[in-house]
């Protein structure tokens, strides 16, 4: 069934070098991807090098760092003459499990969805490791706000693995590169545009569990984050932004 399609993975990574590793033994798990990009958002702990070196990959790098979206962003650049028509976003910190991008794939290609988002909320997703206030955000505020804004029932919309038809980002494209959209806005506003547009968007179950904070728990934090993934809700709503 994969073979009829070139399928594309991403991920964006901002210094993840102790992580990496563990993302690379995982993909071991989808040899039917045709191609894996790594976008470097300006790394300065090694992990640009680390990636090069394995010479298995591309490795897009930017100057300086740019933020979350800016990266997904250079990924979708990527993809739009290389003849891929699928592309899967997964997260660069060890949170995903590529093994379970079969299950965005097939929502895509056997229910003609045209995104399909990862949700660790539905009935056979998972999460772990998650403090309190990050379920409350995850869980029922953003979903709910996000429902309410799109008319669209949605159960994890901050939920970053994704799978989407390269067709739908070549004819969002112009709107996806605004750069009000470079750090996390980039994910809610092209789930909410998506749905506004009217193509087909499905959700399908993943697991979603973070790392040790040993390791680095996660480069989200502060409520100047948090209001990154908020507004694009509030502007796309009351029309200030398109």
């Amino acid at each position: 069934m994969y073979k009829e399609h070139k399928i594309a993975l991403g991920i964006p990574v901002f210094n993840e070098k102790a992580k990496v590793p563990s993302i690379i033994r995982r993909l071991e798990a989808v040899p039917f991807i045709d191609e894996i990009v790594f976008v470097d958002d300006c790394s300065d702990d090694g992990t640009y090098e680390f990636l090069k070196e394995q010479g298995r990959f591309a490795v897009i790098r930017h100057s300086q760092r740019c933020g979350a979206g800016s990266a997904i962003r250079s990924f979708f650049a990527h993809l739009l003459d290389s003849g891929c028509d699928i592309a899967v976003v997964m997260a660069g910190n060890d949170k995903d499990r590529p093994e379970e991008i079969t299950r965005l794939l097939d929502s895509i290609i056997e229910n003609g969805n045209d995104l399909v988002q990862g949700s660790r909320y539905l009935s056979s997703g998972s999460s772990g490791n998650m403090p309190l206030m990050r379920i409350i955000a995850t869980r029922w505020v953003h979903p709910l706000l996000f429902t309410l804004a799109s008319g669209k029932k949605m159960t994890d919309t901050t939920n970053g693995f994704r799978a989407v038809r390269v067709s739908l980002l070549r004819a969002l494209w112009p709107d996806l590169q605004q750069d009000w959209l470079d750090k996390y806005e980039l994910e809610p506003y092209l789930l909410y545009k998506s749905i506004r547009e009217g193509y087909k968007v499905a959700e399908a179950p993943v697991t979603k569990i973070y790392p040790d904070h040993k390791l680095g728990y996660t480069k989200f934090s502060g409520l100047g984050d948090f209001w990154s993934i908020m507004r694009p809700l509030f502007l796309l709503k009351l029309k200030l932004r398109r």
